[in-house]
């Protein structure tokens, strides 16, 4: 089977004036297959709690029943639900809708205007202006429940904006908002903005003045806007989806090993570093490097024992401080060999010039702190191993390994629920590589998540009790072959 497109079904299904649609949905809700979540929203997942599967998809469904709403005051700078599942948007009416394990907080307003943007098909985000203006109303309601943000959280979201941005963005955030405010009836929240805009870049001066004045403390850990921006997306087009779930079939120890090995062939290959199959088997097999490629082939060696040991493949990280331990605790064991690339630490500096700067050095940390927050939200196996692979290759945290390290990632997510792990093999380099490229170039979502598909089909075919029958499969495959000499089989 060649290039295999399996089918991706929505969860949520939407009540349609549509006479076919509707009778569908409704069959499909006799037989049992789905069950009305509230009005016109049915969902087609009978396994997890009703609460679980609004939440992960709570964007799909105020776009659906709410188009033209705009998500508004602590929504549109937080852009997800309140952790007790409180969400805010401007509307046409004031209203508070209730759905298992969020509500809906309808506010009437106007709708989106200048450059307010979509968010999601049709709800629309307010613009940066307009959320601090609508952020500095009054709430008497308590904290979760309120619609805007509290003081001191306004002026740490603007610290970042001084922080990622410089200067400039405070100045033009305040002529912006200077422009919104007569328009959306905010004029006196424009003074309190002025104030909180004018504290922050007072602030900024006085640490210049006193570095030690705990301004670092202040701004928490800042992070690059647009790879979050990016990444939000991309959490977008995966959630809500059920995904094929392709079980393990190589969980003997054994086989469990012969697949690491080659996983971790075809993954050190892709980063450059380039082994006779051979030799590589000699090194894997003996703990020892042929000839004066001891780094790479320790490289090597160190990823297929991260690979093939079951229990690290089935840990993952619960909070965002178990992630970034996770990170350079795995990083540490991959580039032990190499001092010189700072195993375990984040680069402490820009790359070179001639490569392309995915994100500055010193808003890794807070940017892969902020890209948790999708992957936490994330339910599905391989969405969340899709995920994974995307915020470290985009991030690129440490001066080497990133590569390998992504994609031990990506395969822990599905080893832990006792999937079968991704393998990429040489013939699909360059299918791969395009369709990373296509996010950070041209933000083509569904075809990256195509090709990850693809080859997580391709990966659930590659069985054999030895380490010699899985290379045969792999050759019938095509898998050694570069990507100029065919196409991968399968």
């Amino acid at each position: 089977m060649e290039n295999s497109n399996p089918v991706v079904l929505s969860e949520i299904l939407f009540g349609s004036a549509n006479p076919a649609e509707s009778k569908r949905i409704q069959q499909l809700v006799r037989k049992g297959l789905a069950y009305k979540i509230a009005p016109r929203v049915y969902t087609t997942n009978l396994a997890d709690n009703t609460h679980a599967i609004v939440k992960r998809n709570w964007f799909r469904i105020i776009a659906h029943l709410y188009p033209g709403a705009v998500l508004s005051h602590r929504s549109a700078l937080e852009c997800k639900p309140t952790p007790t599942g409180h969400i805010f948007i401007t509307h046409g009416y004031t209203k508070m809708v209730e759905l298992p394990g969020l509500t809906i907080h309808l506010l009437k307003g106007r709708g989106a205007i200048l450059d307010d943007r979509p968010f999601f098909e049709q709800l629309y985000r307010s613009q940066d202006a307009r959320a601090f203006l609508e952020n500095c109303t009054n709430s008497r309601k308590s904290e979760e429940a309120a619609k805007s943000l509290k003081t001191v959280e306004i002026s740490q979201k603007l610290a970042d904006l001084l922080q990622i941005h410089s200067e400039s963005a405070l100045i033009r955030l305040k002529e912006q908002a200077k422009v919104l405010a007569p328009m959306l009836g905010l004029e006196k929240e424009l003074t309190v903005l002025t104030k909180l805009i004018n504290a922050v870049q007072q602030q900024a001066l006085g640490s210049k003045a006193n570095p030690s004045s705990g301004l670092n403390h202040y701004l928490g850990k800042p992070f690059h806007l647009p790879s979050i921006k990016l990444l939000e997306e991309l959490y977008g087009h995966l959630a809500g989806n059920n995904y094929p779930q392709y079980p393990d079939q190589n969980l003997s120890t054994a086989t469990f090993q012969h697949f690491a090995f080659f996983e971790s062939y075809f993954s050190q290959f892709i980063d450059g570093n380039e082994f006779e199959l051979s030799e590589a088997r000699h090194i894997i097999e003996t703990g020892t490097v042929m000839g004066g490629r001891k780094e790479d082939g320790e490289d090597l060696l160190h990823t297929y024992q991260l690979a093939s040991n079951k229990k690290e493949m089935a840990t993952c990280p619960k909070t965002a401080q178990d992630f970034i331990q996770l990170l350079q605790k795995r990083h540490a064991f991959l580039m032990a060999s190499r001092p010189n690339k700072h195993p375990g630490k984040f680069k402490e500096s820009n790359n070179p010039a001639g490569i392309t700067e995915l994100v500055p050095w010193q808003l890794i940390e807070g940017t892969l702190i902020k890209g948790f927050d999708w992957y936490a939200l994330l339910q599905d196996p391989f969405a969340k191993s899709i995920y994974l692979l995307f915020l470290l290759t985009d991030i690129n945290p440490f001066a080497k390994g990133n590569g390998a390290l992504a994609r031990l990632m990506m395969n822990a997510e599905l080893a832990a629920k006792n999937l079968t792990k991704i393998m990429i093999p040489i013939v699909y380099t360059d299918a791969h590589q395009l369709a990373l490229n296509k996010i950070s170039q041209h933000h083509d979502f569904p075809a990256f998540i195509q090709s990850m598909l693809n080859i997580y089909a391709f990966s659930a075919t590659v069985l054999g009790d030895t380490k010699n029958e899985m290379e045969r499969y792999l050759r019938s495959a095509h898998a050694f072959y570069l990507p100029s000499q065919g196409k991968l089989r399968y």
